[in-house]
């Protein structure tokens, strides 16, 4: 789905100094992600818990649902790979959905919330 984003990236620098331009990056990519019930990117609305960049591009995302029985439980954690997997410079990736703490409006961006007239 994102191949052309490995294709026209030039390689990320490696070592520890690079991981912070890498998980900005990461984070690029995952708010091009929107939940399909509320238009908000996925990073925005508070449902990416954690994101672990390690020596040699190996990404652990930790994420949430905005429910348990969400009809996207199957697809999102798997769409949330393949775009942090797009990512220059990222090597292997595991994307682990958790439910503790349960999400909640909290969670959200002041730009999630404004863009939903919460604010």
């Amino acid at each position: 789905m994102f191949s052309w984003l490995r294709k026209t990236r030039t390689p990320a620098p490696s070592g520890p100094a690079a991981r912070p331009v890498l998980r900005e990056e990461i984070v690029a990519a995952l708010r091009t992600i929107y939940d399909p019930e509320i238009p908000v990117n996925i990073y925005d609305l508070g449902l990416i818990y954690g994101i672990e960049v390690r020596d040699g591009g190996e990404v652990r995302v930790e994420m949430t649902l905005t429910a348990p029985a969400c009809p996207v439980a199957g697809s999102l954690p798997k769409e949330v790979k393949r775009a942090v997997e797009a990512v220059a410079g990222v090597k292997q990736v595991s994307v682990e959905l958790v439910w503790d703490p349960p999400w909640n409006q909290e969670r959200m961006s002041d730009e999630a919330r404004l863009s939903l007239g919460l604010l």
